[in-house]
Formats: C-alpha cells, sequence, structure tokens
C-alpha cells in the first residue's frame, strides 16, 4: 500500500525524500545567500567638506579581474546617492567585528536628518584621511580592516534597481594582525567569520586566482 500523502505533497517531491525541506518565503531569500563582509561607505568630499559615510549590506564581486569591478546598492533613499551622482567616487571600507555597533549605529543615522548631532566621523571615532587616486577619503579608525577606492564604471542599473557597478582603483589593509569581519543576516542579526577551512590545493581549475 502506498503511503499517505497529505494536501500538496505529491506536488513537493522534497517531502518525499531522507532529506526534508520547507518553503521559505521569497521576500527573505535576501537573507540565504548575503555572505559579503558588512561595509562602510564614504562619499563626497573632504576638500568641500561635503564628504559622508554609511552602512551597506548589499553588495557583491562582478567581476575578478580586467578591470575587477564592484556592485552596491544604493538607493536616492540615502544621502550618499547625490554625493555619489555627483563625484562618482566612493571608499568601501572593510571593518571588523569590534566595531558592529557603531556600524549598526552609522546605519541608523542619516546626514538628513532634522535631529542628526552633525559629524558622524568625530561621533564614532572614524578619521577621514585624503587621498589622491579618488575625490573621497580613506577611513581611518581602530577597527577599520581595508580600503577600497573606486570610480563609478557603470550606471546602467541606478535607475531601476540602484545598483552601482565601481571600478577600484586602489586598495589598502591594515598592517598587522588581520581582524575579523561580519556579516548580516538579516532582522539585525550578524555572524562572524569562523574556522578556516584551506582547499586551495583541490581547486585545479581555478589556479589562476590563488597567490
Amino acid at each position: 500500500m502506498a503511503p499517505k500523502q497529505t494536501p500538496g505533497q505529491a506536488d513537493d517531491p522534497c517531502t518525499n525524500s531522507v532529506v526534508q525541506f520547507d518553503t521559505y518565503p521569497l521576500e527573505h531569500v535576501y537573507r540565504l545567500v548575503e555572505p559579503d563582509p558588512v561595509l562602510l561607505v564614504a562619499t563626497g568630499s573632504l576638500h568641500e567638506v561635503t564628504h559622508n559615510i554609511m552602512a551597506i549590506g548589499f553588495h557583491m564581486m562582478m567581476q575578478h579581474e580586467s578591470p575587477p569591478l564592484i556592485d552596491i546598492t544604493l538607493g536616492p533613499w540615502d544621502t550618499s546617492f547625490a554625493l555619489l551622482q555627483k563625484y562618482r567616487t566612493c571608499v568601501l571600507a572593510i571593518p571588523s567585528v569590534e566595531m558592529a555597533s557603531d556600524v549598526v549605529d552609522i546605519g541608523n543615522c542619516s546626514a538628513a536628518d532634522a535631529d542628526a548631532d552633525g559629524d558622524k566621523w568625530k561621533r564614532f571615532a572614524l578619521e577621514a584621511r585624503p587621498i589622491q587616486q579618488v575625490a573621497t577619503l580613506l577611513i581611518a579608525g581602530p577597527h577599520i580592516l581595508a580600503n577600497i577606492e573606486c570610480v563609478v564604471e557603470d550606471t546602467a542599473f541606478v535607475r531601476k534597481y540602484a545598483m552601482w557597478a565601481l571600478r577600484p582603483v586602489k586598495a589598502w589593509t591594515r598592517r598587522g594582525e588581520p581582524g575579523t569581519i561580519f556579516h548580516h543576516r538579516g532582522q539585525g542579526i550578524m555572524v562572524t567569520d569562523g574556522e578556516v577551512i584551506d582547499l586551495s590545493q583541490r581547486m585545479v581549475e581555478w589556479q589562476e586566482f590563488l597567490d
């Protein structure tokens, strides 16, 4: 005798296997595939005192080389949107987990808020350091692990998806011991890098991406 099926089971082969799956809300799919570290983004001009800083969690690598390209999601609802449009440069900074709470607070406050306390740089003990490659600045602080200077490469998807294709022109990493980066899994839940599993010797088809 065939096992009794619950309503809808015949249309879902996942329920008939030893390893079973439950449906997941489509509006939360980003929580399953968002592996990249939380970033700080600096836009504007230090010289013209228009520089701003914000936090983002939606970004991805678009191309490894020739040239490398990074996509970030930054829309008109962000104060930095107009600055990125005007100057067409920005800096992406990678914070360590020690400043996770500050990064969330940076994301909570906007330079456009009427009750904003003004200088977010001083509030969060971050230094806006001038650089030559782009019009923006480096983000310096005790828990900033790296900075990537970028110029806007392509805006084809900005109007429809608020997606900016950025081309890195220079990158900086902090001297000393590497820190621990963290990732946003949605709903304010953060995770940090865990155990390192080195399988580089098995990547026989991808040697060009190994040092």
